[in-house]
């Protein structure tokens, strides 16, 4: 079985072309931005640490990408951006890896971006969100985000859980959701 990280790229994969758009909700290391920026035309990456910033900056550039516009902004802030027409979303939640644990996705702000991220996501596209349960704020963020994601409408929207559930000490698990039909204005 595929691990959570690797199952969540690959339901990205299955319905990406080199055609459509993506973003990156919580750009950390890069690696979810790289991951896409080679398979999709261009990707919008959003972080508030600086930090993250330009690591992935230095990523991208050392492997030849120039398909990624990054913003040093919280992923509450997606609406004013005016995307549209966006194939995949990946949400990598928690924290910064080898960073201030203490800087950590917060559950309301995660609801806010999840809410304008569906908005903007396209039919037939997909938004996988990685939740880390193991701390104090990831355990509130992902119930907060499985309340919302379970009122979702069953007509508009599918919603998978993939979870290893023999796993000790609230391991990672994936939240997928697909939308099946555009919003009625």
């Amino acid at each position: 079985m595929k691990k959570v990280l690797a199952f969540a790229h690959q339901l990205l994969a299955d319905v990406l072309t080199k055609d459509d758009l993506c973003i990156d909700m919580t750009v950390g290391n890069g690696n979810d931005t790289i991951f896409l920026a080679k398979i999709v035309k261009h990707v919008y990456g959003f972080d508030i640490q600086k930090e993250a910033i330009m690591q992935t900056k230095q990523r991208l550039k050392d492997e030849k990408l120039n398909n990624v516009t990054l913003y040093l902004d919280n992923h509450a802030h997606l609406s004013s951006y005016g995307f549209c027409a966006i194939k995949g979303i990946i949400f990598n939640l928690g924290y910064l890896p080898h960073g201030d644990k203490k800087i950590t996705t917060q559950p309301d702000t995660t609801i806010l971006a999840l809410q304008q991220a569906l908005s903007c996501l396209k039919k037939d596209g997909v938004c996988v969100c990685v939740i880390y349960p193991g701390h104090n704020m990831g355990f509130q963020e992902s119930k907060e985000i499985e309340q919302f994601v379970q009122q979702l409408d069953q007509k508009q929207y599918e919603v998978l859980k993939y979870a290893f559930i023999n796993q000790m000490n609230q391991p990672p698990y994936l939240i997928a959701i697909q939308k099946l039909k555009e919003e009625i204005a």
